[in-house]
Parts: structure tokens; sequence; C-alpha cells
């Protein structure tokens, strides 16, 4: 499904301290000029640029820290895919994983036969219009307003996506009533963690996601290391568990870090360059 937002849809779910944070704006006196300046900035952008969103919801069910997906008829052997993820080995328990907050497979754990416990999984992407990043190069003030500006679009743009899966596609949370300023601070059912962020640290699981929803139809495109262009590009899972909440993996061992290697199907070394944050 993919999704072609106004910016003036997208203006409300803006999450505007990020955007102060990243022009270091501290006085309240300096974040009303610069949200003036923005929200001026955005109305000049209105019809102009767009903000894209892509999602696709599967069938998905976990085997150990994989979430693995199935991609096609779940009548058929064929079509399974895998997400591996980290598990936190540090502080107190529980030790989260996002898999865990899917149900196990009963019968096989490669196939996506009769799976009565099978939940479903979203898979998204959200970009903005590749002119916000290129088009503004001649004057140094507009090309950082429409380059921050396009981040807080892509993540806005992730939000208003979200609601409308919850409430509308999926429809897990039909009757939910959320103000935008509770759906900022992350008051609905579920969790929207995002590649790259604390509790999906690697970068590269993007092209896992690629291969799931196909990220050039918004216009994504994927470095070497799997980083997203435009660089004002969210991706991620949707996960409905009413449990589920956001953690941070931290720190990993010598043993996880294999283990994900081997799950992952790539070279220790390449995983190790993937996740040096998080060694």
């Amino acid at each position: 499904m993919i999704i072609s937002y106004d910016i003036s849809e997208l203006i409300p779910y803006i999450n505007w301290p990020y955007f102060f944070f990243a022009w270091q704006v501290k006085e309240q006196s300096e974040k009303d000029r610069l949200r003036q300046e923005a929200e001026a900035f955005l109305q000049q952008l209105e019809g102009k640029y767009h903000a894209y969103g892509l999602f696709e919801l599967f069938d998905a069910h976990s085997d150990g820290d994989d979430i693995v997906v199935c991609k096609g008829d779940r009548s058929q052997e064929s079509g399974v895919s895998r997400i591996p993820c980290l598990r936190q080995q540090q502080g107190n328990p529980p030790y989260l994983c996002l898999s865990d907050f899917l149900p196990p497979h009963i019968i096989s754990t490669d196939s996506c036969l009769l799976t009565p416990d099978s939940s479903k999984l979203g898979v998204f992407a959200t970009s903005v219009s590749l002119g916000l990043e290129t088009d503004f190069d001649s004057d140094p003030y507009q090309k950082m307003m429409a380059q921050l500006l396009a981040d807080r679009l892509a993540e806005a743009a992730a939000e208003r996506m979200h609601e409308q899966v919850r409430k509308e596609y999926w429809g897990y949370a039909k009757d939910e009533k959320l103000s935008i300023p509770d759906m900022l601070v992350e008051k609905f059912q579920g969790i929207r963690p995002a590649v790259g962020y604390p509790s999906l640290p690697d970068t590269s699981l993007n092209f896992v996601l690629d291969d799931l929803i196909d990220m050039k139809q918004i216009g994504i495109r994927l470095t070497e290391s799997g980083a997203m262009k435009p660089h004002a590009s969210v991706s991620g899972l949707m996960l409905a568990h009413p449990e589920a909440r956001y953690f941070s993996i931290g720190k990993i061992g010598e043993d996880q870090l294999r283990d994900y290697a081997h799950r992952r199907g790539l070279p220790l070394e390449l995983c190790r360059k993937f996740l040096a944050g998080n060694l």
C-alpha cells in the first residue's frame, strides 16, 4: 500500500521538540520564532513536494530471536523471509527481543502452513520528495531548513500512516481516540520500531525489509551499508501486541554477535561492522 501525503496533512503530526533540538535552540522565544519561520516555509512547499508512506501487512510468527514473515499464500511452503533480531544481554531481566511480541509457530519454523496462533507484522517505510534535499543548495539557511523539515515530515508521515494502519488497514485499534499529542508520546497500542534505532540497531536490515516491500516504489534507494536515500526516510516494523514496548538492545556479547551473523547469513566481521555501536 502506497500513500501520498500533502504537507498540510502532516503539519499537525510534526514533533517540534526534535526540530528545535536539531537547531540547538533552547530559549522559548527563539523556538516560537523558528516555528513561525518553519510553518511559513512549509506553506511555500505545499503542492510542490510531498511525503510518501509504504507498508504491507504479513502473517508472521517468532522462531527464537527471529521474526518469520510469510510473504505469500500461507497454503504454500514458499515465501518465507526471516528478520533476525537482537536480544538484550545487560541490565535486569526481562531481556527483551522484538520477536517476543509475536507468537511462536507451532508446526514448522520453515513454512507458513497451518499456523493457528499466527499474528501479523507490519513492515513500512516513509520518505519525501527528493527535491527537498536538492532544490535549496544555493541558500545555506533554506537548505538547512528544508533538510530538517524533510526529516520531520518523514517522521510525521510514519506517525500518520501508523494511525491509519491501527484504525483502518489493520484495524486492531478501530476505536482508538487519541489526540495527536498523545500519539507523539506513544500512548497507542503496539510499537513502531525503526531500523537504526535502539531496539533494531542494524541498519543493514533495510535490505531484508526492502525485499519485503520494495522501497524504490516511494523513491528510496539503499547504500552499501543499508542507509536510505533520501536521508529523510524512515523504515521499520509495526507490532500490535498490547504489551509491546520500546527498549534498547544496549551492548551485546561475542556469543550473540556470532549467533546473529549465522542467522543473517553474513560474515562475522561484516556484522561486527554493522553492530559496532553495540559491541
